[in-house]
C-alpha cells in the first residue's frame, strides 16, 4: 500500500462529492481548467515552476537552485527548499486557491501550476515529505462511476480536470534537492523546442526571482548574485554594487542594476482585491549595465508582476512589481492598489536614476514616443513628473538639480559646459549630444551660447579662468558649434579691474611698456574698456574687439570725453594726474601721428597752482609771450602759461601735441558748417562772405596780441608753414582779420598800401617801414592792389575819393569806381551811400547833383562836374546803384533838333577803306549825318548845345560831318569803342602809313 501523508482520499471524496451534488461544479471546474491550460497559463511552464521554488527557498530560508532534466519521456523540474506539505497539495488540488502566506512568497502553489497542463496530462509532485500525483486517466475513471458526471464527459468529448483529484505517490527527488515536479510529456511535445524555451526564459527567471541562485540544465548551468540572493556565487560577482550578475557557462555575464522598494497595501486597498489578509508588495527596477556598470537600457519589456505579464513597457529598465494581475496573470487588476503600487515605483525610479554615474543618467529618461499599455502611460507620466521636480540631473558645478530648474547648454560642448557650471548655478553638467530632446518633457529650460554667455555678466573669475573659456569658445567657433554674433555679449576683464559685457568697444592694446598699462589702470576713465592684457585672447578681435596702439587708444572715443571733462573734474578736487600722464604717454608713443584737436581739453598745471585746458597754456619759452599784451596772460586771462617744472618732465613736442602754444595755434576744419570755431570776430567774417567756405584754416588767438607788437607777431606768423599758409589762404580769415585789426603805424594794415604799389597813390599812404617784407606786408592786408571785397573795403575807398585833401590821379579815381561797381550783389547792397563823390573832372561835389556816365555821346554835352565815372560805361548800372545816384542819361536826355542826311555805312567810302584796313565788317544800317549837330536837352532850360555825335531814343545814330563824330558813331556802331580814337585818325588819312604808325 502507499502511503498516503497528505490525505489525498479525503480530498478526492470531497471533491467528487461536491461534483456529483451539483455537475454544474464539474463543468466549472473543467471549463476553469481548460482556460488556464489555453489561456492564462499557456507558454508559463517553466516560469511558473520556478516560482514555486523560489517560494520553497524563501520559506525554506535557503539558496534556490533549480535542475531541469528529461528522463525517459518526462520533464523533471528539481529544487531546493521548503518540502510539500497538506496545505500545499491543498493548494495543488485547488483552482481556486493558493498557499501564499502573507505576502512572503510569490504565489506557492496556486492557479499557475495549472501551466504543467501544457505539456502533460499526468503531473507529479514528490518531495522528501510525501508526493502526490495527478492524471487525467485516472479522474476519467472515476468520474466514470458516477452516470451524472459520465453524461458530463461524454458532452466534453471525454475531457475531465486533471488537477482537482490527487493520488499518493512514493516516489523521492533526487539527491541534492527537496521536491520535483514530474511532467511526462504528451506525445506531440517538442522536447527540444520545450528546453529551447525554457533556456530563453532562464535569464528572466533568476532576475525576477531573487530567492533563486542557481538553475541546472543538462547542458548547462546559470548561477545568479548580487542583492537579494541568498547565497551569492563568488566568481561571478558584480564590481558595481547594486547589481545582479546572471552567469551561463562559457558565456558572459549579464548584469542588472536593481533597485527596490516595498510597502503594506492599505486596508482600502486590500478590500478592492477581495483578500483577506494585508499583503505586502515590492517593486524592483532592473536595469542591463555592463561591466562597468555603464546602463545598456531596454527599448522594449513586459511589467513582470514578477512574471512576464502581457502589459508591454518603454521604460529603460524593467520593473518587477506584486501588482495584483487577473486570475490569468497576464494584465494588471486595475485600481487603487495598482496605482499606488505605480507611484512607489516612479518614485523607486528615481533612486535608480541616482545610482547611475551622472553622465549616464539621460540614458533612463522615458522616450517621448507613444506608450506601449496603459500601465506602461501611467509610469512614464508619474516617472516624468518626479524626473522634473526632484533633484536628479548633475549640476555643473555639483550637487544636482530637478529638471524644472535645470538649464542645459543648446550645443554639445562640454568643456564650455563644465567652464558655465562653476559659475552658473542652474546650469546641469554636459550631457553630451541629443540631451535636449528626452529632456524637452521635463521642463529642462534650453540655454544657448548666447544665453549663457550673458549669464556671466557681473561674476568674478580668475583672469586663468576667462582665458580658457575663451580658448573653450574659439574651438567652438573654429567648429562651427557657434556663431561670433552669440559671443556678442561675452563679458572681459579690464585692466583697471572692471569687467564688462561685450565685446563692442573693448579694446586690446598693442603696448608693451608695463608703464603705459599701469597708468591705463591707474586712469580709470569710465567707458575706456581697455582689456587686460592677459585675457587679450584672439577670440576678442575676432568677435569685434579692437586691437589699437597708442594712437588707437588716443581715438577712444571714452579717452576723448575724459579729456574734454577734466578741467572741471580736476577744479572739482578729483585726482587727475593718472589721466594727464597716460595721455601724455600716448601722445608721446604716437608721436608723427595726426593731432586730434580734442587734445587741447586736457587739464594741464598752469603757473599760478591751476588746471587749464592745455590750448590755453603757453610754454615757458613761448615767443607768444613778447608779443600778446600784458592782460591776456594770467590767472583769469585767456591764457596761462604751463608750470615750468612740469614742463620740463615732457618733451616739448609732446606739450605741443596736446595743444600746449609755443607759437601761433592753427584751427583746421574741412568741412565748416557754421562760425562756431571760437575766432576773433568770427560772424563778422562769416556773413561778410557771399558763401559758406568750403574749408577754414585760421589762427586763433590774434585779438590777444598787444597793438605795439604786431611786426612782431607778423614774423612769427610768416616763421611757420602752418600759419603761413592759413595767413595766405584765399578768403581766408587770417587774412581778412588782420587787414582791418592788427595794427601798423597805429592803422590797420588795410589803411597802407605797399610803396611800391602807385597804383593806389593819392587814395591810400605807403606803409611805414615797420621792418616787414612786402610779401609779409601784402599777407598782412597792406594794399598792393585795388581790390574792395566788402561794404567796409567800399565804404573805407569812398571816404577816401570824397576826401578833398586827398589828389587821387584821374586813372585811379576811374578804376576805384569799377572796383566798386564790381562788388558782389550783397555786399553792394549793405554800403552806405556817400554824401559826397569825385566827379570826372576831379573835384569833389554833393552825391545828389551827379549821375552815373552810362552814355559816351553825354561827355560832350554835359558838365564832367556832374559826372561819376568807370574806366568802362558797362558798369554805369552797378555803380549808380553802389553810390545810390541817377544814370547820367537820366537827368541829361535830350533830342537832336538839327537837320542831317540818314546815310547808310555802306555808302560811305572813308568808313569802308578804315573797316577793311582794321578787318572790321561794315555794318548794317547807317548814321545819320548832320553838318553841325545840335541836341536839346531836358531840362536845364532847355539849352541846345552842340554835339559831335548822339544816339536818340530810337537808338538812331547821328554824327556831325567830321572825323571825330563820324569816328565815335562807326566805334560804337561795331562794338569796337577801344578803337575810336584810331578809327579817327584813318578817316583823317585812310592808309596803312597811319595805321601802322
Amino acid at each position: 500500500m502507499t502511503a498516503d501523508p497528505f490525505d489525498t482520499a479525503a480530498l478526492r471524496d470531497a471533491v467528487v462529492q461536491a461534483w456529483r451534488a451539483s455537475p454544474t461544479r464539474f463543468t466549472e471546474d473543467a471549463n476553469s481548467e481548460e482556460d488556464l491550460r489555453i489561456g492564462g497559463y499557456a507558454d508559463r511552464l517553466f516560469v511558473e515552476l520556478a516560482q514555486n521554488a523560489a517560494d520553497a527557498a524563501t520559506l525554506a530560508g535557503v539558496p534556490g537552485r533549480v535542475r531541469v532534466s528529461v528522463v525517459d519521456s518526462e520533464l523533471r523540474v528539481a529544487n531546493t527548499g521548503a518540502t510539500l506539505d497538506a496545505d500545499g497539495v491543498a493548494a495543488l488540488a485547488s483552482l481556486r486557491a493558493s498557499a501564499k502566506r502573507g505576502g512572503v512568497t510569490v504565489g506557492r502553489f496556486g492557479v499557475g501550476f495549472a501551466a504543467v497542463l501544457a505539456v502533460s496530462s499526468e503531473p507529479r509532485v514528490v518531495s522528501r515529505t510525501g508526493g502526490v500525483a495527478f492524471s487525467e486517466a485516472l479522474t476519467r475513471d472515476v468520474v466514470s462511476e458516477s452516470p451524472e458526471l459520465a453524461d458530463q464527459v461524454r458532452r466534453r468529448d471525454g475531457a475531465v480536470p486533471v488537477l482537482r483529484l490527487p493520488w499518493p505517490t512514493d516516489e523521492t527527488p533526487p539527491e541534492g534537492f527537496d521536491t520535483e515536479v514530474r511532467l511526462p510529456l504528451r506525445p506531440d511535445v517538442d522536447v527540444e523546442r520545450l528546453l529551447a524555451d525554457i533556456t530563453a526564459e532562464i535569464d528572466d527567471v533568476l532576475l525576477t526571482l531573487p530567492a533563486l541562485t542557481r538553475v541546472e540544465l543538462p547542458d548547462a548551468v546559470w548561477t545568479r548574485s548580487g542583492p537579494s540572493a541568498v547565497s551569492p556565487v563568488p566568481d561571478v560577482v558584480s564590481p558595481v554594487p547594486d547589481v545582479v550578475a546572471i552567469a551561463r557557462d562559457g558565456e558572459p555575464v549579464r548584469r542588472w542594476l536593481v533597485r527596490e522598494t516595498s510597502g503594506d497595501f492599505t486596508a482600502a486597498q486590500v478590500a478592492t482585491l477581495g483578500i483577506e489578509a494585508v499583503p505586502r508588495w515590492t517593486a524592483l527596477w532592473a536595469l542591463p549595465v555592463d561591466v562597468s556598470g555603464a546602463p545598456c537600457p531596454l527599448e522594449r519589456d513586459v511589467l513582470h508582476a514578477p512574471t512576464a505579464t502581457d502589459e508591454r513597457m518603454t521604460l529603460p529598465a524593467r520593473l518587477i512589481a506584486s501588482v495584483p494581475v487577473e486570475p490569468s496573470r497576464r494584465r494588471v487588476l486595475a485600481g487603487p492598489a495598482v496605482s499606488a503600487v505605480l507611484a512607489a515605483a516612479a518614485e523607486s525610479y528615481l533612486d535608480l536614476v541616482r545610482s547611475v554615474a551622472p553622465a549616464e543618467r539621460l540614458a533612463l529618461v522615458p522616450s517621448s514616443g507613444f506608450p506601449a499599455s496603459d500601465v506602461d502611460a501611467t509610469l512614464r507620466e508619474e516617472i516624468t513628473e518626479r524626473l522634473r521636480t526632484s533633484a536628479w540631473l548633475p549640476r555643473a558645478g555639483g550637487g544636482e538639480l530637478s529638471g524644472a530648474e535645470a538649464k542645459v547648454l543648446d550645443v554639445d560642448l562640454p568643456d564650455l559646459g563644465a567652464l558655465l557650471g562653476e559659475v552658473l548655478s542652474d546650469m546641469a553638467a554636459p550631457l553630451g549630444p541629443g540631451a535636449l530632446r528626452p529632456l524637452a518633457p521635463l521642463g529642462v529650460t534650453t540655454l544657448t551660447v548666447a544665453d549663457a554667455v550673458d549669464g556671466l555678466a557681473g561674476i568674478t573669475r580668475p583672469v586663468g579662468w576667462w582665458r580658457e573659456l575663451y580658448d573653450v569658445l574659439t574651438a567652438a567657433l573654429d567648429a562651427h558649434a557657434v556663431s561670433a554674433d552669440a559671443l556678442s555679449g561675452l563679458p572681459v576683464p579690464l585692466i583697471d579691474g572692471r569687467l564688462v559685457t561685450g565685446v563692442r568697444g573693448v579694446l586690446l592694446p598693442e603696448v608693451a611698456e608695463q608703464e603705459v598699462l599701469e597708468l591705463l589702470a591707474e586712469a580709470d576713465v569710465v567707458g575706456l574698456h581697455v582689456a587686460d592684457p592677459d585675457v587679450a585672447h584672439p577670440l576678442l578681435r575676432r568677435i569685434g574687439a579692437d586691437v589699437v596702439d597708442a594712437p588707437g587708444l588716443l581715438s577712444a572715443p571714452a579717452l576723448r570725453a575724459a579729456v574734454e571733462r577734466s578741467v572741471p573734474d580736476a577744479s572739482a578736487g578729483m585726482d587727475v594726474g593718472a589721466l594727464v600722464r597716460l595721455v601724455l604717454r600716448l601722445v608721446s608713443d604716437s608721436s608723427g601721428g595726426s593731432d586730434p584737436g580734442w587734445l587741447g581739453a586736457l587739464a594741464l598745471p598752469a603757473s599760478d597752482g591751476g588746471w587749464r585746458r592745455a590750448d590755453e597754456l603757453l610754454l615757458p619759452s613761448s615767443p607768444l609771450l613778447d608779443v600778446f599784451a600784458d592782460d591776456a596772460i594770467g590767472d583769469d586771462a585767456a591764457l596761462d602759461v604751463v608750470d615750468k617744472d612740469f614742463a620740463a618732465r615732457w618733451p616739448v613736442e609732446t606739450l605741443r601735441m596736446v595743444g600746449v602754444l609755443d607759437t601761433f595755434a592753427v584751427v583746421s576744419d574741412p568741412e565748416p558748417v557754421e562760425p562756431d570755431h571760437d575766432l576773433p570776430d568770427e560772424r563778422e567774417w562769416w556773413d561778410a562772405r557771399a558763401e559758406v567756405p568750403a574749408t577754414l584754416l585760421a589762427v586763433r588767438d590774434l585779438d590777444l596780441v598787444d597793438d605795439d607788437a604786431w611786426p612782431a607777431a607778423l614774423r612769427l606768423l610768416s616763421a611757420q608753414r602752418e600759419t603761413w599758409e592759413a595767413v595766405t589762404a584765399p578768403g581766408g580769415h587770417t587774412g581778412w582779420w588782420l587787414a582791418r585789426f592788427a595794427v601798423l603805424g597805429g592803422h590797420a594794415p588795410c589803411h597802407w598800401r605797399l610803396p611800391e604799389c602807385e597804383a593806389l597813390a593819392g587814395l591810400y599812404d605807403s606803409v611805414p617801414d615797420v621792418g616787414l617784407s612786402h610779401a609779409v606786408l601784402a599777407a598782412a592786408g597792406v594794399r598792393d592792389s585795388l581790390d574792395v571785397s566788402d561794404a567796409d573795403d567800399a565804404e573805407d575807398l569812398l571816404d577816401r575819393l570824397a576826401d578833398p585833401s586827398r589828389e587821387p590821379r584821374q586813372g585811379v579815381v576811374l578804376r576805384a569806381h569799377a572796383a566798386l561797381a564790381a562788388l558782389p550783389p550783397g555786399a553792394a547792397a549793405a554800403v552806405s551811400p556817400p554824401d559826397a563823390v569825385r566827379v570826372l573832372d576831379g573835384s569833389v561835389v554833393d552825391a545828389d547833383a551827379v549821375g552815373a556816365l552810362d552814355a559816351p555821346w553825354l561827355v560832350g554835352v554835359v558838365d564832367p562836374a556832374t559826372l561819376v565815372a568807370a574806366d568802362t560805361v558797362a558798369v554805369a548800372d552797378a555803380l549808380a546803384d553802389v553810390l545810390d545816384v541817377p544814370l547820367a542819361s537820366e537827368r541829361a536826355a535830350g533830342v537832336v533838333v538839327s537837320s542831317g542826311e540818314l546815310i547808310g555805312w555802306s555808302e560811305l567810302s572813308a568808313v569802308c577803306v578804315v573797316a577793311e584796313l582794321l578787318g572790321l565788317d561794315v555794318p548794317e544800317g547807317g548814321v545819320g549825318l548832320h553838318p553841325g549837330l545840335e541836341v536839346r536837352l531836358h531840362g536845364a532850360g532847355g539849352a541846345t548845345v552842340s554835339a559831335s555825335w548822339w544816339v536818340d531814343d530810337d537808338g538812331v545814330l547821328h554824327a556831325d560831318d567830321s572825323e571825330p563824330g563820324l569816328a565815335r558813331a562807326f566805334a560804337h556802331a561795331t562794338d569796337r569803342w577801344d578803337l575810336r580814337h584810331l578809327i579817327e585818325a584813318l578817316l583823317a588819312d585812310p592808309t596803312a602809313t597811319t595805321l601802322l604808325a
